[in-house]
This record gives C-alpha cells, sequence and structure tokens, in this order.
C-alpha cells in the first residue's frame, strides 16, 4: 500500500533572497549562491518538517538532486501563524534554477509537502 502524501493548503515557503558569495580566494567555478528562505504556515495544523528534496538545473543539462532529513540540521514544528527561517547554498558551475519541496508531518499524523518556488543562481552575472 502506497503512501499519499498531499500539498497542504496554507503551507508556503518564501524565497528572502539569493545572493552570490564569491570565493574568497579567486577561484571560478564552481559559483557559490545563498539562499534565504522562510516556511510559513498559514494552515490550522501544526507541522513537523522532517525532510527536504532539492533539484537544481543547470543551463548545460546537468541535473542535481538531493534529499535529505530535516532542514539544516533540524526538525522545525511549525505552529499555525508560526514561521521558520533559515538559509544554505548550492553551487553551480553555470546558470541554473533550484527548486523543490519540504516534507512533514501534521500533529495529526497526515504526510503533507509544500513546494520550494523556482529561483535562479545566475552565474552570468558575476562570471
Amino acid at each position: 500500500m502506497s503512501t499519499i502524501i498531499k500539498e497542504l493548503p496554507g503551507l508556503r515557503v518564501v524565497v528572502d533572497k539569493v545572493i552570490y558569495v564569491p570565493d574568497p580566494q579567486g577561484g571560478w567555478a564552481p559559483y557559490r549562491f545563498a539562499y534565504f528562505l522562510t516556511i510559513v504556515n498559514e494552515s490550522e495544523e501544526t507541522v513537523d518538517i522532517k525532510g527536504r528534496k532539492w533539484v537544481v538545473r543547470e543551463k548545460s543539462g546537468h541535473i542535481t538532486a538531493v534529499e535529505g532529513d530535516g532542514v539544516v540540521g533540524e526538525f522545525p514544528r511549525i505552529a499555525p501563524g508560526g514561521r521558520f527561517s533559515y538559509n544554505s547554498s548550492h553551487l553551480v558551475t553555470v546558470d541554473a534554477v533550484a527548486e523543490g519541496a519540504f516534507l512533514g508531518v501534521t500533529l495529526s499524523g497526515k504526510k503533507v509537502f509544500v513546494r520550494i518556488p523556482p529561483f535562479s543562481l545566475t552565474v552570468s552575472k558575476h562570471a
């Protein structure tokens, strides 16, 4: 029997900021971009974030998929009206688009997810 994971209305992700982080040693590739995200819970259910999945599609055609437990080593519990903000980074060699999802469980045991909206990692501005 398969487990059904549903998108939870009212749970959303905001891309607060994406910034290029130059290599202090003057290297040119790969390029590092820091991103700042906020998971906002406007639903009526408390959600425990259990994992994440990222897909980074580079203009070259290279695709990187990343899955893991938690969010930056944490397993945030987000109550209705609450939010969780964090930052992390991706490395790319050419212009890319990152997107993904956070996976969670409500206190009632429903498995849910929330999409991370696509955002650009634009190397060509910094190369």
